[in-house]
């Protein structure tokens, strides 16, 4: 065989090979893809199958506890808030409050904070509760969850120890706490009461806006030097702009009048008598004040011997008064002076000082007074734990980048007020 035959015959063979392979890899490939593969799927049915419990048709949709998430904070105090607002109203109507879980998780980002209700592992009766939940603006979703026991357990300890941490007296009360301490969890707690409203809560076109962060603050600003100016209890202050409009700047009472001897400047006259004239006497602002005892302010300031420099330009009343163009914030100041002369006048007693702001001086109203008590005791305890806690989380982050650790249920009260609710299982 000449050497030309020979590797003719070897690169033919060579060819032959590599159509083999390729070929074979191509099979290979095809077997790859087209093979029959096992999906992961889930060990519960994806769709629940209806059973009979108790005689009445039951549609289970968890294998564990059903739970469902109805909201995400990343800050401890608004998260606690809505917690308690939540778990308030269920109570009023009747709910299991024991059943609303405030939960706290690690994330990348930081802490998050989560609300669960735990429901009935039905979905016939489930959605039918979230979902009024939700029409009645309470909640603004729901996302249904299923826990294991172990869980279960774990989150219901997670809420209890953000009550207890909540609940238990501060060292350090409100009346010793400055304003640089209080700022920002006084503007949280603002939001908190303007978004709580019940005509922000019905979302009608005529609802007024809830306030954003930045007016808040600007308002606790002021409401903090105005606090501080006229020497006023600040939690009952707080009550009184609560009971008033939620510190909403909203003018109310719009079809309110009085009848007067004569028109003054600015009165908006809606009828006249033979020897009388009848006022518009709407309610003005934040603090509800009507326009004739705006005036009465006024005169009280004119005549006030305070060193009114001390406060900030933007709080001090100028010396005419326009009735139809006031600031919000000058309003702020009335308030104050408003309650200051109404304290003054009953010798310190908050109750009645409180009640005149709305009933007047000769027939003041024990309920308005009962509600401005409430609210002042809720913010006091809202405040001084919020407070503390924040400076527990400084403290933390400037020592060390770590977040903070499960409280001790079994601390003592003064120590536990020092420490922020847990963000790990111990089992993680």
């Amino acid at each position: 065989m000449s050497a030309r035959k020979f590797f003719r015959r070897l690169l033919r063979q060579a060819v032959c090979l590599t159509a083999g392979l390729l070929a074979f890899g191509a099979c290979a490939y095809t077997d790859y893809r087209l093979w029959p593969m096992d999906l992961q799927t889930s060990r519960y049915p994806v769709l629940p199958a209806p059973v009979i419990r108790d005689n009445r048709l039951v549609l289970p949709f968890a294998p564990g506890v059903a739970s469902a998430k109805v909201a995400t904070f990343h800050d401890q105090l608004e998260a606690f808030l809505h917690f308690e607002y939540l778990r308030g109203r269920d109570a009023r109507d009747g709910g299991d409050t024991s059943r609303i879980l405030l939960t706290a998780a690690d994330t990348a980002s930081g802490p998050s904070y989560e609300i669960f209700v735990v429901c009935d592992n039905d979905l016939l009766t489930a959605v039918p509760r979230l979902s009024q939940l939700e029409s009645r603006n309470l909640i603004s979703h729901y996302d249904l969850n299923t826990w294991t026991a172990k869980d279960f357990a774990y989150y219901q300890q997670q809420s209890h120890t953000f009550d207890v941490a909540y609940g238990v007296p501060t060292e350090q009360k409100l009346e010793s706490l400055n304003s640089f301490q209080l700022l920002p969890a006084l503007a949280r707690f603002l939001v908190f009461k303007s978004q709580t409203d019940n005509r922000v809560l019905d979302r009608t076109d005529a609802a007024p806006r809830p306030l954003t962060r930045d007016q808040a603050t600007q308002l606790a600003t002021d409401i903090l030097e105005v606090a501080q100016f006229y020497s006023l209890p600040l939690d009952y202050f707080l009550g009184v702009g609560a009971m008033e409009n939620d510190y909403m700047a909203v003018d109310g009472d719009l079809t309110h009048a009085v009848w007067k001897k004569r028109a003054q400047r600015d009165d908006i006259v809606l009828r006249r008598g033979r020897k009388r004239v009848m006022v518009s006497n709407y309610a003005i602002g934040t603090w509800q004040i009507t326009r004739e005892t705006l005036r009465a302010a006024h005169q009280l300031y004119l005549k006030d011997k305070r060193d009114y420099t001390q406060l900030p330009a933007r709080l001090r009343p100028p010396r005419e008064l326009h009735l139809n163009s006031v600031d919000d914030a000058v309003l702020t100041t009335y308030a104050g002076l408003l309650l200051r002369g109404l304290l003054d006048h009953f010798d310190g007693d908050v109750d009645k000082a409180t009640g005149a702001y709305n009933g007047g001086v000769k027939s003041p109203n024990p309920a308005y007074a009962a509600g401005v008590k409430t609210v002042a005791e809720y913010a006091r305890r809202v405040l001084e734990h919020a407070t503390v806690l924040d400076a527990t989380s400084t403290s933390s982050n400037t020592q060390a980048e770590a977040q903070p650790s499960a409280p001790d249920l079994s601390a003592t009260p003064a120590t536990l007020s020092q420490q922020k609710p847990p963000y790990r299982r111990d089992d993680d």
